[in-house]
């Protein structure tokens, strides 16, 4: 991506970092002790890969790799979304909480869609993975059998 104005200008990379920094800031302080090497751990590094692997997906050469780690962090999103329903669910995290949780998931997720459309729409290269394999015309030759492909002796 060479005429973009970097990875801090990414909407949707600031808004997944923010709302890793909203769970480790407001959600797992509510946790108790005993949730540290649980429910604590799965929720602070599923948040925080949100935005680590819109990063690493942005910083690859081709797009379909960027693609790839948007599904990838897209897959992080909902696995948050989980763990802060069982929170709720067992009375760690208030339904109020909850409530803005998932409205910030919900924006995440729209975001992200949009982003990955986008990039998407943008013009693979030729070797690019996935991309498909172009036939140059002045390779074709005469004496192949159209048939079968097979050159004619």
């Amino acid at each position: 991506m060479s005429n973009d104005k970097g990875l801090d200008s990414l909407q949707v990379w600031q808004r997944s970092l923010a709302f890793a920094k909203l769970i480790h800031n407001k959600v797992l302080p509510l946790f108790p002790i005993e949730e540290k090497w649980a429910m604590t751990h799965q929720l602070r590094r599923s948040s925080q890969s949100i935005a680590a692997n819109i990063a690493e997906g942005y910083g690859r050469y081709y797009y379909q790799e960027g693609v790839r780690f948007c599904y990838i962090a897209r897959g992080s999103l909902e696995e948050s979304y989980s763990h802060l329903v069982l929170a709720n669910e067992i009375d760690y995290l208030p339904d109020d909480l909850l409530k803005i949780l998932k409205n910030e998931i919900n924006e995440i997720h729209r975001m992200l869609n949009g982003y990955i459309t986008f990039m998407k729409r943008r013009k693979r290269g030729a070797d690019e993975p996935g991309a498909p394999k172009s036939f140059k015309e002045e390779e074709r030759s005469d004496n192949i059998d159209p048939r079968n492909g097979i050159p004619d002796p």
